[in-house]
């Protein structure tokens, strides 16, 4: 695929090279990831603690919709993150039917010793770009995480960080 000076000129062109990008990323991420010195966890388990991490005190029904699973699925998910020590579950206090899910101090470290992982990786591909190539990725990706995050959260608050605000940032 060309690069330098190449402008696609169609959403086609474009999507193709996220693709071809995003295919690069899970290949770069997951050598990071293997590196992980607490252990690795499956690409799901991954994206549930990014959504339990941005929905802190979220119940089964509502990850298994951010994730697009079914409630056993989740459930037995959440067991197992549980038994990893990644999770913990506790009685929501306005519903005794329901179970808040939070992440145990395992969990934080875990997710950010991965994004430490995956900064070093990414880096190191980075450093490798010329600086107006950097400038260009930098502002594409600011756009593109805008419309994303619209996609992902119509109701999202326009006063909230730019960074880790939505799950699309990180699975």
């Amino acid at each position: 695929m060309p690069h330098r000076g190449f402008r696609p000129r169609t959403g086609e062109q474009a999507s193709a090279y996220a693709v071809a990008a995003s295919e690069l990323l899970e290949v770069l991420w997951g050598r990071g990831q293997e590196s992980a010195a607490s252990g690795t966890v499956s690409p799901s388990q991954l994206r549930a603690l990014l959504v339990i991490e941005k929905q802190e005190g979220t119940n089964l029904r509502a990850l298994g919709e951010a994730l697009g699973s079914r409630a056993p699925s989740v459930s037995r998910l959440c067991d197992r993150m549980e038994a990893m020590g990644l999770v913990l579950r506790a009685p929501s206090p306005t519903s005794r039917r329901e179970l808040e899910l939070r992440l145990s101090l395992r969990g934080r470290a875990l997710l950010e010793e991965y994004r430490a992982l995956r900064a070093a990786e990414l880096n190191a591909v980075l450093e490798r770009m010329a600086p107006a190539d950097l400038a260009a990725l930098t502002d594409g990706l600011a756009a593109f995480h805008a419309a994303a995050s619209d996609r992902l959260s119509p109701e999202r608050d326009t006063d909230a960080s730019p960074l880790r605000d939505d799950v699309a940032d990180s699975a």
